[in-house]
């Protein structure tokens, strides 16, 4: 049986719902870290807790998975400090950069899409390193660093990744590739957390 182009795009729907991303991060981490995974809308936002919301907030864009992925994997290299600060007090620079700024801005995101490739894998995804620098006066070579993402992924993977991103990786990997339910998924995320807290307290 083949798969017309509708049927393609509805079974990606149903494989990869927000619902389920922002189920499995607030599942794992609202309770110990009092942070949710929000939809957004055409920019993406950290947002720590106020008065009027009392809970940080992980804003991804426009609904795009992969823009959910990207922003968790942000989060999950902020420490305490930046976590207490709107966009952790970094300051984005938009499209449009210099070469000194285009190479500070591939510098400040090799660690994270190294990250959302590991999260990709684990949810059975295809990731593509995103340096887009339009209307920039600069050419940027995709090539060159996406290669030094691949080469901090395998440092990952061979020195182990952080404790929030090893949690949300072992949930990712429970649901999509072992098709366990979503509260086992869960459960075996928050357990690494519960593992790590231990650990320090001994």
């Amino acid at each position: 049986m083949s798969l017309n182009n509708e049927d393609i795009v509805t079974y990606a729907h149903d494989r990869w719902s927000l619902e389920d991303i922002i189920a499995l991060f607030d599942g794992v981490f609202a309770p110990h870290y009092q942070t949710r995974l929000v939809r957004g809308g055409n920019e993406p936002l950290y947002r720590p807790a106020s008065a009027e919301t009392p809970y940080h907030q992980i804003i991804f864009a426009r609904g795009f998975y992969a823009s959910a992925l990207h922003e968790i994997s942000h989060w999950c290299i902020a420490g305490a400090r930046r976590r207490q600060l709107e966009d952790y007090g970094y300051w984005y620079l938009p499209d449009g950069r210099n070469a000194e700024e285009q190479s500070a801005f591939e510098q400040a995101e090799i660690a994270p899409q190294a990250l959302e490739s590991l999260f990709a894998g684990a949810c059975g995804r295809i990731f593509h390193v995103s340096v887009d620098n339009l209307g920039g006066d600069v050419e940027v070579n995709r090539e060159a660093f996406a290669e030094k993402v691949e080469a901090r992924k395998q440092r990952y993977l061979q020195e182990g990744l952080p404790t929030r991103a090893n949690a949300l990786y072992v949930a990712l990997t429970s649901f999509y590739q072992r098709k366990e339910p979503l509260a086992d998924a869960i459960a075996q995320g928050r357990a690494v957390l519960e593992q790590a807290s231990a650990a320090v307290n001994v």
